[in-house]
Protein backbone atom coordinates (compact mmCIF):
# COMPACT_ATOMS: atom_id res chain seq x y z
CA UNK A 1 0.00 0.00 0.00
CA UNK A 2 1.10 3.58 -0.92
CA UNK A 3 0.98 6.62 1.89
CA UNK A 4 -1.18 8.98 0.26
CA UNK A 5 1.19 11.40 1.93
CA UNK A 6 3.42 10.61 -0.89
CA UNK A 7 0.87 10.91 -3.39
CA UNK A 8 1.46 13.30 -6.30
CA UNK A 9 0.03 12.42 -9.43
CA UNK A 10 -3.31 11.46 -9.97
CA UNK A 11 -4.28 7.96 -11.06
CA UNK A 12 -4.84 7.93 -14.97
CA UNK A 13 -8.43 7.14 -15.70
CA UNK A 14 -10.01 6.17 -19.23
CA UNK A 15 -12.82 8.31 -20.05
CA UNK A 16 -16.26 6.48 -18.84
CA UNK A 17 -18.41 5.31 -21.29
CA UNK A 18 -20.96 8.45 -21.92
CA UNK A 19 -19.13 10.72 -19.68
CA UNK A 20 -18.65 14.27 -19.79
CA UNK A 21 -14.88 15.50 -19.79
CA UNK A 22 -14.20 18.80 -17.69
CA UNK A 23 -11.09 20.70 -17.98
CA UNK A 24 -9.42 23.34 -15.55
CA UNK A 25 -6.54 24.53 -14.44
CA UNK A 26 -5.82 24.92 -10.56
CA UNK A 27 -4.13 28.03 -9.11
CA UNK A 28 -3.16 26.17 -5.93
CA UNK A 29 -1.83 23.59 -7.77
CA UNK A 30 -0.23 25.53 -11.25
CA UNK A 31 -1.21 22.69 -13.31
CA UNK A 32 -4.44 21.57 -15.63
CA UNK A 33 -6.61 18.89 -14.09
CA UNK A 34 -9.14 16.80 -16.05
CA UNK A 35 -12.43 15.39 -14.63
CA UNK A 36 -15.43 13.19 -15.57
CA UNK A 37 -17.84 14.32 -12.89
CA UNK A 38 -19.85 17.25 -12.26
CA UNK A 39 -19.99 16.53 -9.12
CA UNK A 40 -16.29 16.14 -8.49
CA UNK A 41 -15.46 19.47 -10.38
CA UNK A 42 -17.76 21.55 -7.94
CA UNK A 43 -15.82 19.43 -4.76
CA UNK A 44 -12.31 20.74 -6.42
CA UNK A 45 -13.97 24.20 -6.71
CA UNK A 46 -15.03 24.15 -2.98
CA UNK A 47 -11.64 23.05 -2.25
CA UNK A 48 -9.62 25.75 -4.41
CA UNK A 49 -11.87 28.21 -2.83
CA UNK A 50 -10.76 27.38 0.59
CA UNK A 51 -7.70 29.31 2.28
CA UNK A 52 -7.03 26.48 4.86
CA UNK A 53 -6.58 23.47 1.96
CA UNK A 54 -2.65 23.65 1.33
CA UNK A 55 -2.22 21.14 -1.59
CA UNK A 56 -4.59 18.67 -2.78
CA UNK A 57 -4.52 15.62 -5.88
CA UNK A 58 -7.33 14.68 -7.50
CA UNK A 59 -7.69 10.93 -8.00
CA UNK A 60 -5.07 9.81 -4.97
CA UNK A 61 -5.63 6.00 -5.30
CA UNK A 62 -7.86 3.29 -4.88
CA UNK A 63 -9.41 2.78 -1.01
CA UNK A 64 -11.97 0.26 0.38
CA UNK A 65 -15.25 2.14 1.12
CA UNK A 66 -18.22 -0.07 2.28
CA UNK A 67 -16.61 -3.33 1.24
CA UNK A 68 -15.63 -1.85 -2.09
CA UNK A 69 -13.24 -0.80 -3.63
CA UNK A 70 -13.26 2.74 -5.14
CA UNK A 71 -10.75 5.46 -6.70
CA UNK A 72 -10.95 8.32 -3.60
CA UNK A 73 -11.97 11.71 -5.34
CA UNK A 74 -9.31 13.62 -3.58
CA UNK A 75 -6.52 13.63 -1.33
CA UNK A 76 -6.52 16.81 0.81
CA UNK A 77 -3.74 18.44 2.64
CA UNK A 78 -4.32 21.00 5.58
CA UNK A 79 -1.70 22.51 7.79
CA UNK A 80 -3.16 19.94 10.80
CA UNK A 81 -4.18 16.97 9.12
CA UNK A 82 -4.86 15.00 5.17
CA UNK A 83 -7.80 13.41 4.28
CA UNK A 84 -9.35 11.49 1.74
CA UNK A 85 -12.54 13.09 0.54
CA UNK A 86 -15.54 10.79 -1.29
CA UNK A 87 -18.54 11.98 -3.08
CA UNK A 88 -21.68 9.64 -2.70
CA UNK A 89 -23.44 10.40 -5.69
CA UNK A 90 -23.35 6.81 -6.81
CA UNK A 91 -20.63 7.00 -9.40
CA UNK A 92 -17.70 4.57 -8.61
CA UNK A 93 -14.55 5.20 -10.82
CA UNK A 94 -13.06 1.63 -10.40
CA UNK A 95 -11.27 -0.61 -12.35
CA UNK A 96 -12.09 -3.85 -10.52
CA UNK A 97 -9.85 -5.53 -12.57
CA UNK A 98 -7.16 -4.16 -11.70
CA UNK A 99 -6.54 -1.15 -9.07
CA UNK A 100 -3.35 0.07 -9.50
CA UNK A 101 -2.45 2.59 -6.24
CA UNK A 102 -4.10 1.41 -3.21
CA UNK A 103 -3.82 3.61 -0.59
CA UNK A 104 -2.86 3.09 3.12
CA UNK A 105 -5.73 5.03 4.87
CA UNK A 106 -4.29 5.17 8.46
CA UNK A 107 -2.71 8.78 8.17
CA UNK A 108 -5.94 10.35 6.84
CA UNK A 109 -9.69 10.10 7.79
CA UNK A 110 -11.83 10.09 5.22
CA UNK A 111 -14.73 12.28 4.29
CA UNK A 112 -18.17 11.61 2.57
CA UNK A 113 -19.45 14.35 0.75
CA UNK A 114 -23.36 13.83 0.21
CA UNK A 115 -24.77 15.54 -3.21
CA UNK A 116 -27.05 18.07 -0.54
CA UNK A 117 -23.67 19.17 1.04
CA UNK A 118 -22.82 20.77 -2.43
CA UNK A 119 -26.37 21.88 -3.21
CA UNK A 120 -26.37 24.04 -0.51
CA UNK A 121 -22.94 25.67 -1.62
CA UNK A 122 -24.63 26.18 -4.73
CA UNK A 123 -24.05 30.44 -4.85
CA UNK A 124 -20.85 29.99 -3.55
CA UNK A 125 -19.13 27.05 -6.05
CA UNK A 126 -20.98 29.34 -8.44
CA UNK A 127 -19.64 32.72 -8.04
CA UNK A 128 -15.58 30.74 -7.76
CA UNK A 129 -16.84 29.36 -11.38
CA UNK A 130 -16.65 33.35 -12.47
CA UNK A 131 -13.46 34.14 -10.24
CA UNK A 132 -11.63 31.39 -11.34
CA UNK A 133 -10.98 32.31 -14.71
CA UNK A 134 -10.52 35.75 -14.65
CA UNK A 135 -7.56 34.57 -11.51
CA UNK A 136 -6.09 32.00 -13.77
CA UNK A 137 -5.98 34.44 -17.12
CA UNK A 138 -4.51 37.24 -15.67
CA UNK A 139 -1.84 35.37 -12.39
CA UNK A 140 1.45 36.60 -14.22
CA UNK A 141 -0.29 40.31 -15.25
CA UNK A 142 -1.20 41.76 -12.07
CA UNK A 143 1.74 44.03 -10.85
CA UNK A 144 3.22 42.67 -7.45
CA UNK A 145 2.32 46.17 -5.47
CA UNK A 146 -1.43 45.93 -6.71
CA UNK A 147 -2.65 43.37 -4.16
CA UNK A 148 -0.67 45.34 -1.26
CA UNK A 149 -2.36 48.38 -2.00
CA UNK A 150 -5.45 46.55 -2.15
CA UNK A 151 -5.57 44.76 0.93
CA UNK A 152 -4.75 48.40 2.83
CA UNK A 153 -8.12 50.21 1.29
CA UNK A 154 -9.85 46.98 1.88
CA UNK A 155 -9.24 47.42 5.83
CA UNK A 156 -13.16 48.95 5.85
CA UNK A 157 -15.31 46.91 4.14
CA UNK A 158 -15.60 48.45 0.56
CA UNK A 159 -17.78 47.24 -2.13
CA UNK A 160 -15.88 45.28 -5.27
CA UNK A 161 -17.05 48.86 -7.71
CA UNK A 162 -15.17 51.31 -5.14
CA UNK A 163 -12.03 49.08 -5.16
CA UNK A 164 -12.32 49.31 -9.35
CA UNK A 165 -12.53 53.04 -9.26
CA UNK A 166 -10.05 53.66 -6.75
CA UNK A 167 -7.63 51.67 -8.61
CA UNK A 168 -8.34 51.10 -12.13
CA UNK A 169 -5.79 53.45 -14.86
CA UNK A 170 -7.04 51.52 -17.24
CA UNK A 171 -8.37 47.86 -17.53
CA UNK A 172 -10.57 46.83 -14.77
CA UNK A 173 -9.85 43.33 -15.20
CA UNK A 174 -6.42 42.99 -13.42
CA UNK A 175 -7.88 45.09 -10.51
CA UNK A 176 -10.52 41.69 -9.80
CA UNK A 177 -7.78 39.27 -10.55
CA UNK A 178 -6.09 41.07 -7.80
CA UNK A 179 -9.38 41.49 -5.12
CA UNK A 180 -9.99 37.78 -6.60
CA UNK A 181 -6.29 36.34 -5.49
CA UNK A 182 -6.95 37.99 -2.11
CA UNK A 183 -9.91 36.42 -1.37
CA UNK A 184 -8.31 33.12 -3.14
CA UNK A 185 -5.27 33.43 -0.58
CA UNK A 186 -7.97 34.07 2.66
CA UNK A 187 -6.29 37.70 2.89
CA UNK A 188 -9.97 38.97 2.20
CA UNK A 189 -13.12 38.02 3.16
CA UNK A 190 -16.45 38.07 1.46
CA UNK A 191 -19.16 36.87 2.90
CA UNK A 192 -22.04 37.73 0.93
CA UNK A 193 -21.00 35.75 -2.16
CA UNK A 194 -21.99 32.89 -0.22
CA UNK A 195 -25.68 33.85 -0.88
CA UNK A 196 -25.77 36.46 -3.54
CA UNK A 197 -24.56 36.54 -6.61
CA UNK A 198 -21.04 38.39 -7.66
CA UNK A 199 -21.45 41.82 -8.47
CA UNK A 200 -20.18 45.07 -8.40
CA UNK A 201 -22.34 45.83 -4.82
CA UNK A 202 -19.86 42.70 -3.82
CA UNK A 203 -18.44 44.06 -0.40
CA UNK A 204 -14.66 42.76 0.31
CA UNK A 205 -12.98 42.79 3.46
CA UNK A 206 -9.39 42.59 5.23
CA UNK A 207 -10.10 39.53 7.25
CA UNK A 208 -9.82 41.71 10.42
CA UNK A 209 -11.98 44.06 9.13
CA UNK A 210 -15.48 43.75 10.44
CA UNK A 211 -18.47 43.50 7.73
Amino acid sequence: MENPLHIAEPVALARPRGAHRFEAFSPKLARRMTFYRRAVVEQWVLLEADSSVIAFCERPGYIQVDRHKRLADFLVRYVDRNELVILDDRVSEVDVKKPDRVLDVDTCTIRRVAPAELAAARIWIENWQRMLPCLVANRDLVPSALPQAIARFVQEPRRLLDIEREFSTGDPVLVRAAVFGLLHKGSVCAPGLRTQPLSLLTTFAALEARL
